[in-house]
């Protein structure tokens, strides 16, 4: 279909504001973006940590089919965040889209949810990244040092990258991806190639097999996985004809990283065998993944797995980085918060001064877990993650409700199913998604009734804080970007 068939932007948006220092630069293009998006999946965190897990307590061999629903319901909600990609372009893309459709005090409130989901999934990934840096230093005979350290070293490197022009990142984060994504595919091909344990079959892709045991908790991790794929809007400004750009990246984000967890997991349930793989990853939770490398690949590849995962939690740690640091340039260009987080780098055209204000905050998490001698795994890691969880649900319902009523109040693209019939689909599934996740939420965190419910607690007190910010300084924002 021709692009003059489609309707033409009509809202101008902070993006376009070129005053020195107010706008973001960088030539990123579909694939750049997409590498984002995928790095802060982290493939081989979510197929080697997050599968096992769902393989042990989830729907055990139906946990592919739960990676296709979750794809399929993030695709409804992208079809309306897509068409509204074409008329508001902002590094702050859900708080910019909610404040467009709900109004500036929802949408302040929306912000404040998208900085606590990603400063709390990017602290929970520096206690794993810590953590596995720490095993394989001293696997390889190097100094015993604590976790926080290697953290803190981590935080340094992303910190330098993320101060930098953005596509300094994706270059770096491109590599990464190719080879962490590459090793899974070789182990995935090794196993069909092979016959897997017991033969090949599409029996995880059944409903009985999906509805075979804790169906909930397998969906509640797969949408999890899926978290920062906001950033194909996030990077709009930095990218080439981002009108065009953002809506081709989200969908071809949500499809490859939908499909390749589903292709993946479903060789790894072949790996073990459709009846044996719950009880083998119950058994091994943490080296199931790495044992069907070993097995069917070669034993060194396991090694080369374990070292590829700290890549992955890195590549994870620098698009959540950069993320926040939009997120605050956006914040602080619209007067929600300091005017000196809102100016770019004169030669880089980068969020700097976001960047480090993040850094520091990140080390500041960091820190406080790591004086109170938490477990960087069991507790960082587990805690934060269900935090960020349940955080980004609620701001997807939100900015699924603003793209609803944005078009219904301005009635600038009329494409039925584009403006109301699949942002409602995509709104009630992941609504239903929220009760799944809020029914299983203490499992998820692995924590007592009382944490679940302190973790909620901080969830709500983000977004009144945020709302409560939008009334304080109305005074220092235009009419215009009100919503």
């Amino acid at each position: 279909m021709s692009d003059l068939s489609l309707p033409q932007p009509v809202t101008d948006t902070p993006a376009e504001v070129d005053d020195a220092g107010r706008s973001l630069r960088g030539s990123i293009g579909v694939i750049g973006i997409v590498f984002l998006v995928v790095a802060a999946a982290a493939p081989l965190t979510a197929i080697g940590g997050a599968l096992p897990v769902m393989l042990a307590i989830g729907d055990g061999p139906g946990n592919p089919m739960a990676y296709v629903i979750a794809a399929v319901v993030l695709l409804l909600f992208s079809v309306g965040y897509a068409a509204m990609s074409r008329h508001v372009v902002d590094a702050g893309a859900f708080y910019a889209y909610v404040t467009k459709g709900l109004g500036a005090p929802v949408g302040v409130g929306a912000a404040g949810l998208a900085l606590l989901t990603y400063t709390a999934i990017q602290a929970g990934i520096y206690g794993l990244a810590g953590a596995t840096a720490e095993g394989l230093v001293t696997q390889y005979g190097g100094p015993d040092l604590p976790w926080w350290l290697w953290a803190f070293v981590l935080m340094a490197v992303v910190g330098l990258l993320g101060y930098r022009n953005i596509d300094i990142g994706a270059k770096v984060l491109g590599v990464l991806l190719t080879l962490e994504i590459g090793i899974i595919a070789a182990v995935a091909v090794a196993v069909l190639v092979q016959g897997g344990a017991h033969g090949i079959n599409v029996q995880s892709f059944t409903p009985s097999a999906f509805f075979s045991g804790a169906p909930g908790i397998s969906i509640m991790f797969a949408i999890a996985s899926f978290i920062g794929f906001e950033a194909t809007a996030i990077y709009g400004e930095e990218a080439r004809n981002p009108r065009r750009t953002v809506p081709v990246a989200t969908y071809v984000a949500v499809v490859l990283v939908g499909l390749f967890y589903a292709f993946a997991s479903w060789a790894i349930v072949l790996a073990f065998g459709v009846d044996d793989v719950a009880a083998a990853a119950q058994a091994d939770t943490t080296g199931l993944v790495f044992t069907a490398g070993a097995t069917y690949l070669s034993p060194a590849m396991a090694d080369v797995m374990q070292i590829l995962l700290l890549t992955s939690l890195f590549a994870a740690l620098l698009a959540f980085h950069n993320a926040i640091s939009r997120y605050l340039f956006s914040l602080g260009r619209g007067g929600r918060m300091p005017a000196a987080l809102g100016r770019s780098h004169d030669r880089h055209g980068s969020p700097h001064i976001g960047s480090v204000v993040q850094t520091v905050s990140a080390a500041v998490v960091v820190a406080v877990f790591a004086l109170a001698q938490a477990d960087p795994v069991l507790q960082l890691f587990t805690w934060m993650s269900g935090l960020a969880t349940v955080s980004i649900l609620v701001l997807m319902v939100l900015t699924s409700l603003a793209v609803i009523v944005f078009f219904a109040r301005t009635g600038v693209d009329r494409r039925v199913w584009h403006t109301k019939i699949a942002p409602i689909l995509g709104t009630v599934g992941l609504l239903g998604v929220i009760a799944l996740v809020l029914a299983n939420f203490t499992t998820l965190i692995s924590g007592s009734a009382v944490l679940a419910t302190v973790l909620l607690v901080i969830i709500a007190l983000a977004f009144v804080a945020g709302a409560a910010l939008a009334v304080t300084t109305r005074h220092r924002v235009p009419a215009a970007s009100e919503g």
